[in-house]
């Protein structure tokens, strides 16, 4: 019996040894392919988060409003405008990259006013003529810049 309590013992200790490295080497790689991007405008270099972060082969690409590249005014045309320039906003960052909308895997939309859904929807098909991302879409109290929408996306090499 005391052998086998030995050998149990002995099987565990590799066991956990093991486990313990898998993991230690598991978060040294995760660590070095995690990317943290920065936009190229000092107004969006400013803002305390990264344009983009990429993680192996897919990249998560920051909350976009419909500002004007380089400022922070916003496009004129209420919610189609807004939608439109946020989403060329957010094909400039994946093509910056080196991905491509054509490539889509989420997109989160956040509505300054959830009835506005259908207009912004009429502009968003535009960019996603191919593969559709899954996608959520949500009424919030408030976008920066009393936007009207704001939409962050994931993307696949």
């Amino acid at each position: 019996m005391k052998k086998i309590l030995t050998l149990t013992s002995l099987l565990a200790g590799v066991f956990l040894t093991g486990t313990s490295a898998l993991a230690t080497h598991h978060e040294a790689k995760a660590n070095s392919d995690v990317e943290y991007l920065s936009a190229s405008s000092d107004v969006e270099n400013t803002l305390p988060f990264s344009d983009a972060v990429r993680v192996g082969d897919v990249l998560y690409v920051s909350g976009k409003i419909g500002n004007k590249p380089g400022t922070l005014e916003l496009a004129e045309g209420g919610i189609q405008g807004e939608t439109r320039q946020a989403l060329e906003n957010i094909k400039a960052s994946v093509e910056r990259y080196g991905f491509s909308m054509a490539r889509p895997i989420k997109c989160t939309v956040f509505l300054a006013d959830i009835a506005e859904w259908a207009k912004m929807n009429e502009i968003y098909v535009q960019f996603f003529p191919g593969n559709k991302p899954a996608r959520s879409a949500f009424g919030v109290s408030g976008i920066a810049l009393a936007g009207r929408v704001e939409i962050e996306c994931m993307f696949a090499r």
